[in-house]
């Protein structure tokens, strides 16, 4: 399957491109070992296939996976890497840190008069590692990870975290995770991959506590470009990817910071597009530029790769075809999210 999904997006990489991915594979499961346990089937359920079938076709040198269950000794990800593998796509280097999803606060943070559930957590997760991120390379990933998980809300310049929010001295910003990959390049140069999965704006009350904590996760990057943070800004070349869970035009949220991050000098937003034709009536954005499809809401352009200013971008795209391509099928059994992708000239 994969071999005929991309026949048209692969012809644009080559050896002097570096094809860089995001997606939302929706591995998760509902409770810990479980997305383990279906990857080691002998079959895989058809979500998993489908997945598999999804990543193979993309081609790509480097993916970020978000929305993938975290396992201490990445066994998870190795049985993913596996069936890729065995579809033609192997991907020898890989990475996930652990997310802060699930992650115990012991402070009763929806303020229900529970402690311990999901919204308790330092990212909603229902067991520690729910939906998480992954990184997959066929190029080597460099030991200096800069990992900025850990970063307390309260420390961002300009923050919107309300004032009397119960976990002010321990809340970490980034519902998932946040942090800098270096890639090892053929030339001998560093490609930076800086890769966050932003939390929902929604699933609140009129506090709005995920809307601002979704727009300090966006403006988390503003800051640390402008070396506001206790981190030196990221050397070139390098990409910020992965999913805002924010449209900058339709849907509910604050997308000032998100806006300022789309129109930063410093990067470029190569505007991947996707060919299914759709429209959205009612909607201020491109349906081709969406990356998502909610029911109830429509199409949204909750993912981003924005590379910097000095990096060549040769072409770009999102995996989401007409209806009566073979891959559409397979693409919505996958995740309600379709990846995109952005091809760059190795320097």
């Amino acid at each position: 399957m994969a071999a005929l999904a991309l026949c048209g997006l692969a012809a644009s990489a080559g050896a002097e491109t570096l094809r860089i991915a995001t997606y939302n594979a929706d591995l998760s499961a509902p409770g810990p070992g479980l997305l383990l346990h279906d990857l080691r089937k002998a079959e895989l359920p058809p979500q998993r296939a489908a997945v598999v079938a999804v990543i193979a076709a993309l081609e790509a040198d480097v993916v970020l996976l978000t929305g993938m269950d975290f396992d201490l000794r990445g066994e998870a990800l190795a049985a993913l890497e596996g069936w890729l593998a065995a579809a033609g796509q192997p991907y020898p280097y890989r990475l996930a840190l652990r997310p802060n999803t699930g992650v115990p606060t012991g402070r009763d943070l929806d303020r229900n008069g529970r402690l311990g559930e999901a919204r308790d957590a330092q990212g909603w997760g229902r067991f520690l590692g729910e939906g998480g991120m992954a990184v997959l390379s066929r190029l080597p990933i460099g030991p200096e990870i800069r990992d900025f998980s850990g970063f307390l809300w309260a420390d961002l310049p300009g923050h919107l975290m309300p004032e009397d929010d119960p976990a002010r001295d321990i809340q970490r910003l980034h519902s998932t995770g946040a942090y800098e990959v270096p890639i090892a390049l053929p030339g001998g140069q560093t490609l930076r991959l800086l890769a966050f999965y932003a939390s929902p704006p929604v699933f609140d009350g009129p506090e709005d506590r995920n809307g601002r904590r979704n727009h300090d996760e966006a403006a988390f990057w503003l800051r640390l470009l402008e070396g506001a943070l206790e981190w030196p800004p990221p050397a070139g070349p390098f990409v910020i990817l992965g999913q805002t869970s924010l449209d900058p035009a339709d849907g509910e949220g604050r997308p000032k910071a998100l806006r300022a991050l789309l129109a930063h000098p410093g990067l470029q937003d190569p505007r991947p597009r996707g060919s299914h034709g759709r429209v959205d009536p009612g909607q201020a954005g491109d349906a081709a530029l969406d990356t998502a499809l909610y029911d109830g809401l429509g199409g949204l352009r909750v993912e981003v790769i924005l590379p910097s200013a000095d990096v060549t971008v040769r072409d770009a795209g999102v995996l989401w075809p007409l209806g009566s391509d073979p891959m559409a099928a397979t693409l919505s059994t996958a995740s309600r999210h379709y990846p995109l992708w952005v091809d760059l000239a190795l320097p």
